[in-house]
C-alpha cells in the first residue's frame, strides 16, 4: 500500500515536471510560428515589398515584448482582478523578480508569444501599402491593451468568460478572431493596393485585377513552418500523455482534411487546384480546431477540416470579389472566419469523452456550452473591433495609414528602409499591372522626355562591303534543342540565348490566381540572337521555321535586323573575318 503511494507521488510530481518543461518547449514553437507568419506573407505578396514584411513580423514580437513586459502580462494574468474584467498592473517583474519566476515566468512566456501571434495575423492583410511607423503602432496598441484584455477574460481563472465556462483552449477567439477582425478593419481602413481594382468614371468596380505572389515556394514553407508550430500552440498547456495524444490527434486530421477539401472545391470550381488556396486551407482547418482541439473526438476534428476548406474560399473570394476588399494574403478568410468558426464548433462538437469531458450540442443536447461560446465570441470581436477601429482611424487622421502612390510603386523595401531589393542578385520581375491612378509614376524628375528616352537611328551597311545580318529568333523554351540543332547544322556556330516574357494577341489562355482570373499577358519565351554573313539569311529562316512549326498559336517570331558591323574582341578582327571560327 505504501509503495503504491510512493509511486503515485512519484509519478505525478515526474508527469508535473515533464509537462513544466513541455509547456516551455512549446512556447518556443509557437515562437517559430514567426517565421512561418513571414514566409507566407512574403510569398503571396511581390518581391518589391518583401523587406518590409519580414521587417514588420520582426517588430510585431520586439515592440510587443516592450509593451507586454511593461504592462500587457499585468492587465492579463494579475492575480488582482478587477470584477473579471482586467487585471491592477503590479510589474512584478521588476519589483520581486525572484517571486515572479517561482510563479508566473512560465506563464509570461508563453502568454507573450500567442500575443505577438495576434499582432502578427494582420502584418499579410495591409501588407504593400501600410506605412511602417502606423504599423508599429497598431502593433504596439494591440499588444498593450487590445490583447491582454480580452485575453485575461478568457485565460485568468477569475476572468468572467472563464467564470462562466467559455472553452477557447488554446486561441480560435483570442487570438485569431482578434488578428482576423483587426486585418478586416485595417485593410477597408488602408484601402486596396494600386491597380488591384479597375474603376469606371463613377468610381463603380468593373475588374478584379489578380496580383499574384512572387514565391508561392516561401508560401508552402511559411506553411509548413506554422503547422509544425502548431503542435507547440495546441499541445502546450496539456496535463497529460493522453491529453497530449488527443490534442496532436485533432490537429492533424482538422488541416489534412480543409486542405484536401479546398482542392477538390477550387479543382472543381476552377479546372484546376488552387495551390495558394490549399495552403490558406492547411491554416483555416489550425485555426478551426484550435478553441476545441482538446474537447472534440477524430469526427468532430473532420467535420470542422470540411466546414474549414470551404469556409476560407467562399470568404477569401467574396471579399476581393463582391466588396472589394483587397487581402493579399487570405488573413480574414483564414482567421477570422474559422476563428468564429473554431469557437461555435466546441459548442455544436465537443465530446464528453475527449479529455476536455465538454458537453456539445449535437452529443448530448445540451444548448449551453453553445450559448456560451456565441456570447464569448461576440464579446471578444465587438472589444476588439470597437478599439481597433478606433486606433486605425486616430492613426489615419494623424500621421497617416498609407504611404504614398509613388513609394507603392516603387515598393516599400526601398521607400521605407532604404534596401534596393530584398533579392540583390536577382532582376525585378516586370510588372505588367494598369494601376489606375494618373499621380501613379514609378519616376518624377524634371528631366525633359526626349532626354529621358532617347531615340537613336542606327545606320545600315555600307555598299562595297559584306552585309551582315542579324536574325533574332522569339520561341517556346520546349523547342529550343531542336532549334539549337537545326542552327548547328546549316553551319551556326555562335548564338546568344536569352530567356524572355512576351505575348502576342492572343495574349495567352486564362487562369486563374485564388478565384480571380489571371490574364497571361507575359508568357515564358527564348529569344535567339545569331549574326550571319557567310550563311545565306533564307537557309536560318527555313531551317527555323522547319523545327519551330507545331500548328499553334505562339509557335514564334523571327526578325531580321542589318548590322553595321561586328568585332571579335580577343583578336580585334572585325567585319567578315570576325564570324569566321577558322583559326
Amino acid at each position: 500500500m505504501v509503495i503504491e503511494e510512493v509511486t503515485k507521488i512519484v509519478g505525478e510530481a515526474v508527469t508535473k515536471e515533464v509537462f513544466g518543461v513541455w509547456f516551455l518547449i512549446g512556447a518556443a514553437l509557437v515562437f517559430f510560428m514567426q517565421a512561418g507568419f513571414a514566409m507566407v506573407e512574403t510569398g503571396f505578396t511581390r518581391a518589391k515589398n518583401a523587406g518590409n514584411i519580414i521587417m514588420k513580423n520582426l517588430m510585431d514580437f520586439c515592440i510587443g515584448t516592450v509593451v507586454f513586459v511593461l504592462l500587457g502580462f499585468s492587465l492579463m494574468m494579475a492575480e488582482d482582478y478587477v470584477g473579471g474584467f482586467i487585471g491592477v498592473p503590479n510589474l512584478s517583474i521588476f519589483t520581486d523578480f525572484g517571486g515572479f519566476i517561482e510563479g508566473n515566468a512560465s506563464s509570461f512566456v508563453f502568454n507573450l508569444v500567442f500575443c505577438a501571434t495576434a499582432a502578427t495575423i494582420v502584418s499579410g492583410a495591409m501588407a504593400e501599402r501600410t506605412k511602417f511607423v502606423s504599423y508599429c503602432i497598431y502593433s504596439a496598441v494591440i499588444s498593450l491593451f487590445v490583447y491582454p484584455v480580452e485575453a485575461g477574460w478568457v485565460w485568468n481563472s477569475q476572468g468572467w468568460l472563464a467564470s462562466m465556462g467559455f472553452h477557447d483552449f488554446a486561441g480560435s477567439a483570442a487570438i485569431h478572431s482578434v488578428g482576423g477582425i483587426t486585418a478586416l478593419i485595417g485593410a477597408i481602413m488602408v484601402g486596396p493596393r494600386l491597380g488591384k481594382y479597375k474603376k469606371d468614371k463613377d468610381g463603380k468596380g468593373t475588374k478584379v485585377n489578380a496580383i499574384p505572389g512572387h514565391s508561392i515556394t516561401l508560401g508552402a514553407l511559411g506553411c509548413f513552418i506554422l503547422w509544425f508550430g502548431w503542435y507547440g500552440f495546441n499541445g502546450a498547456a496539456a496535463w497529460d500523455g493522453t491529453s497530449l495524444a488527443s490534442i496532436f490527434l485533432t490537429t492533424t486530421i482538422a488541416p489534412a482534411v480543409a486542405t484536401v477539401v479546398t482542392m477538390l472545391y477550387t479543382w472543381i470550381k476552377n479546372g484546376k487546384p488552387d495551390v495558394s488556396m490549399c495552403l490558406n486551407a492547411s491554416l483555416a482547418g489550425l485555426v478551426g480546431i484550435t478553441a476545441g482541439c482538446d474537447a472534440l473526438d477524430a469526427l468532430g476534428a473532420t467535420i470542422v477540416g470540411i466546414v474549414s476548406g470551404i469556409l476560407v474560399v467562399v470568404v477569401v473570394e467574396f471579399l476581393d470579389l463582391k466588396l472589394h476588399i483587397d487581402d493579399p494574403v487570405g488573413a480574414v478568410g483564414v482567421h477570422f472566419a474559422n476563428g468564429i468558426w473554431g469557437t461555435l464548433a466546441v459548442g455544436l462538437l465537443a465530446n464528453p469523452d475527449a479529455p476536455a469531458g465538454l458537453e456539445g450540442l449535437f452529443y448530448t443536447g445540451s444548448i449551453k456550452l453553445l450559448g456560451v461560446q456565441t456570447l464569448g465570441i461576440v464579446a471578444v470581436l465587438v472589444w476588439t473591433g470597437v478599439l481597433m477601429g478606433l486606433t486605425f482611424f486616430i492613426v489615419k487622421k494623424t500621421i497617416g495609414l498609407r504611404v504614398s502612390a509613388e513609394e507603392e510603386v516603387k515598393g516599400l523595401d526601398s521607400t521605407e528602409h532604404g534596401l534596393p531589393s530584398a533579392y540583390a542578385d536577382f532582376v525585378p520581375a516586370v510588372e505588367s499591372l494598369d494601376y489606375g491612378y494618373e499621380d501613379a509614376v514609378a519616376v518624377t524628375g524634371e528631366i525633359p522626355v526626349a532626354e529621358a528616352v532617347p531615340v537613336k537611328k542606327v545606320p545600315a551597311f555600307e555598299e562595297g562591303t559584306p552585309k551582315f545580318t542579324k536574325i533574332e529568333i522569339i520561341c517556346k523554351e520546349s523547342r529550343m534543342e531542336a532549334l539549337k540543332s537545326a542552327m548547328m547544322g546549316i553551319g551556326i556556330t555562335g548564338m546568344t540565348v536569352s530567356h524572355v516574357l512576351g505575348c502576342g494577341v492572343q495574349k495567352g489562355k486564362p487562369e486563374y490566381y485564388r478565384g480571380v482570373p489571371v490574364e497571361a499577358n507575359l508568357l515564358p519565351k527564348v529569344q535567339v540572337d545569331i549574326v550571319v554573313s557567310k550563311v545565306p539569311v533564307r537557309s536560318v529562316i527555313e531551317a527555323a521555321k522547319k523545327v519551330l512549326y507545331t500548328g499553334h498559336i505562339g509557335d514564334g517570331k523571327i526578325f531580321v535586323y542589318d548590322v553595321e558591323n561586328v568585332v571579335k574582341v580577343r583578336t580585334g578582327e572585325e567585319g567578315y573575318d570576325a564570324l569566321q571560327d577558322v583559326e
